[in-house]
């Protein structure tokens, strides 16, 4: 743990207890206005956070909740001509979140190792509205002493890639969306070579929880020249790998459809009624034995993940804290009940975070979403995780983890963890990766 670090959790710790101080002593010199306005300011900090949880209406409803409660607790200041104290809980407001931001920042476990001496890049040239090609990655990569490899239409990608193992290539990169990283990932883990993740596509949500800057295309090549290695996992559904997640019900209905490349979200609008809608005539349902040993049974949604996802929680929600656990996420949401003969419209949310492997059951064939991409597959469906399978080079200059990785749950977590480091003890977080 590197003594910037410690700095910085206790520079935050030292601004939260100051404003604390500050709050108290505003109340006591202005009794009642000063507390009230106290009051006010910590009721908008907490609408303001419930407000970035939630979506749409509920959001908009607390976000100007805190609004007004912040206005308020400024005129109330102000009429108490506590102009300073306001600019001075301002000032420890902005160190405690630039601090605490820098304390929690991602610690890469990455293993120092020789570059490759035949390093090989697969780059599509539309993947991302053309994001290789516009950062001139082939010339970047020969520069580089990388063979780049063009994918043309029509060609078969697995081909290529194992033509490429059988002259000898030594390390494996893929510039592209999460389905071709996925393809380029699967061989590299056969032959146990290293494997480099080019953010060359639309979202590069892999990209991203293995700690590679998206906006650095280019940089990501120095993967194979300086960079450092970890291992992560790797998630099949019946033998076919992948390195996100699996989407059946609502969403791989919806992308099944020609009309979602073009209307995304007005195609999964119109998709919702017709897949668990009072009027649906879908026989689709899928079922499968929950973490209560229960056999359950869903059209909505149920996610299959490789490593579990951080759901909501305010920091680094979406993302996965770590991509070595050795299980799956599942999360499903289940029907409670009908309406009218229809399909009810509660939904109970669940999930488990520690299964190497799930089955889902169905009575015909299921329209899934692999990484993104629109499959039937026929069931069963059955996923596994195969831990540790895939040697990642990482370049240097980027952060090397999750964005969510060592991240607190919450103000209580989030003061515990400072302290921890504060004093030089690595948090729980950090102490299961060194382990």
């Amino acid at each position: 743990m590197t003594r910037a670090r410690r700095l910085a959790a206790a520079a935050a710790l030292l601004a939260a207890a100051g404003l604390v101080v500050l709050l108290v002593v505003m109340a006591m010199q202005s009794f009642p206005q000063g507390l009230l306005a106290a009051l006010c300011l910590f009721a908008a900090g907490i609408a303001g956070i419930e407000g970035l949880r939630r979506r749409r209406t509920a959001r908009t409803a607390f976000v100007t909740l805190a609004a007004v409660l912040a206005i308020g607790s400024v005129v109330l200041l102000v009429a108490e001509n506590l102009l300073l104290d306001i600019a001075v809980a301002a000032l420890l407001l902005a160190l405690m979140a630039v601090a605490g931001r820098r304390a929690f920042e991602p610690v890469p476990q990455l293993q120092a190792v020789d570059p490759p001496r035949h390093p090989v890049v697969i780059w599509n040239p539309k993947s991302g509205g053309g994001k290789a090609l516009s950062n001139n990655l082939a010339a970047e990569a020969a520069a580089r002493g990388i063979e780049a490899i063009e994918l043309h239409q029509g060609d078969d990608i697995v081909q290529l890639v194992n033509d490429a193992v059988d002259r000898g290539a030594d390390a494996l990169a893929a510039a592209g969306g999460d389905g071709t990283q996925a393809l380029v990932a699967t061989i590299a883990a056969e032959h146990d070579l290293p494997f480099a993740c080019i953010p060359a596509g639309t979202r590069n949500h892999f990209a991203l929880d293995l700690g590679v800057d998206r906006d650095d295309v280019v940089g990501a090549l120095d993967a194979f020249v300086n960079g450092g290695e970890r291992r992560v996992d790797l998630a099949e559904l019946n033998g076919r790998v992948f390195v996100n997640n699996v989407s059946l019900g609502v969403y791989a209905s919806a992308v099944q459809r020609d009309a979602y490349r073009d209307a995304k979200v007005s195609t999964l609008l119109d998709t919702v009624p017709d897949v668990i809608g009072p009027t649906s005539e879908s026989s689709e349902e899928l079922r499968w034995v929950g973490p209560d040993g229960v056999t359950h049974g869903s059209t909505a949604v149920l996610l299959v993940s490789n490593n579990p996802y951080r759901l909501g929680k305010l920091i680094g929600s979406g993302t996965r804290p770590q991509l070595d656990l050795g299980v799956l996420g599942i999360v499903a949401t289940r029907e409670r009940g009908n309406t009218s003969g229809g399909v009810g419209q509660r939904l109970r949310l669940w999930s488990a975070w520690n299964r190497p492997d799930f089955t889902v059951e169905s009575d015909q064939p299921v329209p899934v979403g692999v990484d993104g991409e629109a499959l039937v597959m026929e069931p069963p469906l059955r996923f596994h995780v195969r831990p540790r399978a895939l040697r990642v080079r990482i370049a240097p200059q980027h952060p090397g983890a999750s964005p969510s990785s060592g991240a607190p749950t919450g103000i209580r977590d989030a003061l515990r963890r400072l302290a921890r480091i504060a004093s030089g003890t690595p948090p729980d977080d950090d102490q299961a990766r060194e382990g």
